[in-house]
């Protein structure tokens, strides 16, 4: 029995935590009378965190964001996630080249008959 909870457990921290899984997509053609792969098309797909197994997760926890709703829950994402992004921006800010200057075209005149 620990052994299942212990899989919905990592299961549900994986939904809570979001996850990238790979897709595989085939297709087959008729060649000769036999079916011939064509096309393989590999994906990878972005699963965003879901606010309610991180609600689960610090419930059961305890913690001081268990009794929040999910829009107490999202403006708290919101706000942590600004912090993580001006950490990271700051941490990499290149060094900006200057722009290089236009150089002034001649002008040709040409002679009206």
């Amino acid at each position: 029995m620990a052994n299942k909870e212990e899989k919905i457990g990592e299961a549900l921290m994986k939904v809570a935590l979001g996850f990238q899984i790979a897709e595989v997509t085939e297709e087959y053609a008729e060649v000769d009378g036999q079916l011939k792969l064509t096309k393989r098309k590999k994906t990878k797909k972005d699963v965003p965190p879901d606010l309610k197994a991180v609600q689960m997760l610090l419930t059961e926890n305890g913690g001081e964001y268990g009794g929040l709703s999910d829009e107490e829950l999202e403006t708290e994402r919101a706000r942590l996630l600004a912090i993580l992004n001006e950490s990271v921006s700051s941490e990499k800010t290149p060094a900006k080249k200057p722009k290089a200057k236009a150089k002034p075209r001649k002008r040709t005149e040409t002679k009206k008959k």
